[in-house]
């Protein structure tokens, strides 16, 4: 079952990587739509990049600090999002728009409870 969930985050970390880069590739090539779409898929592609890392840590500090690079990333992109939209350089009524600021929503959550619960365990066994 573990490695079920893991590969979920796996998964949808990838899914939203790949989403990014969709997404990005439709911003307007204004000054503001380029620096913030070069921004977005840097930060937007990371986390599925280092959660692949995260899966290979070596010890609960290593976990801890990949995770927290990844929630960084996730952070950002959430917000860039929430420029973009507010700003209205891209549409958030159109749907895939939407399920992007969701779902890094959703993925900063995740990330965040599993920094929390791994540092709430390593104290533990302090």
């Amino acid at each position: 079952m573990g490695t079920e969930r893991k590969y979920d985050l796996d998964d949808r970390c990838v899914e939203f990587g790949a989403a990014i880069v969709l997404y990005t590739d439709r911003m307007p090539k204004s000054t503001a739509g380029l620096h913030l779409g070069k921004q977005l898929l840097r930060s937007g592609t990371a986390p599925a990049l280092q959660y692949g890392e995260v899966q290979g840590s070596e010890s609960t500090a290593d976990f801890i600090h990949k995770m927290k690079l990844a929630l960084k990333e996730l952070r950002e992109s959430r917000n860039n999002l929430r420029v973009q939209f507010k700003a209205k350089l891209m549409d958030p009524s159109v749907k895939e728009n939407a399920w992007l600021l969701n779902e890094a929503v959703e993925l900063v959550a995740i990330f965040a409870a599993s920094v929390k619960t791994a540092e709430r365990n390593r104290d533990k066994k302090k």
